[in-house]
């Protein structure tokens, strides 16, 4: 029986065979590591646990009141720089890409969110979450305006009562017409 290293093929064929395996192996590998898959529900709460050790601020206090002046203008704030991503209403309402990210776009309003304190929530929305997408606002928002999303954050509305933020809204119809110029 004869292997493909065995054969009778020259030094040099063999060496060519030998490095278009291995880079076959490393294209296919690249690939491989290119898909961002889910990660599992272990994954997931040690990664949970994992931020709540590391994110700083767990003892600071947000020194501006939990009135509904203070939610609004949190919410204003929010709507200006936060929906993209999280949607008008925290709850990732309308984003498209939001549960097709690795990680995921969390709803602000789920359980591992709202056990943040205040000011983790305001060191997050601060310095952001690297390897996440989450963003750092420190020096686009001021410390009073990122206390105030964090208000926000904690009396979010029903998902869906806000609606879709505007940039999602695009109709079918013009999807479809940009499709369609993009093709010509």
């Amino acid at each position: 029986m004869k292997h493909w290293f065995n054969s009778d093929k020259s030094g040099q064929e063999k060496a060519k065979n030998c490095i278009f395996s291995l880079l076959a192996a490393r294209i296919c590998l690249t690939l491989l590591a290119c898909s961002a898959n889910s990660p599992g529900n272990i994954e997931s709460m040690v990664a949970q646990e994992a931020k709540q050790v590391a994110i700083a601020g767990k003892n600071l206090k947000n020194p501006l009141p939990d009135t509904p002046e203070t939610v609004k203008t949190g919410q204003e704030h929010f709507g200006h720089h936060c929906q993209v991503c999280h949607g008008l209403d925290g709850h990732n309402t309308g984003v498209p890409f939001a549960a097709k990210m690795s990680p995921n776009v969390p709803d602000l309003g789920d359980r591992s969110v709202q056990e943040f304190t205040d000011g983790q929530l305001k060191m997050i929305i601060q310095n952001g979450i690297r390897f996440s997408g989450m963003p750092g606002w420190q020096g686009i928002l001021d410390d009073n305006e990122i206390w105030a999303i964090v208000h926000f954050i904690r009396h979010l509305p029903p998902k869906g009562s806000l609606g879709v933020p505007a940039v999602f809204q695009e109709s079918e119809e013009e999807h479809h017409h940009a499709e369609g110029e993009e093709h010509h």
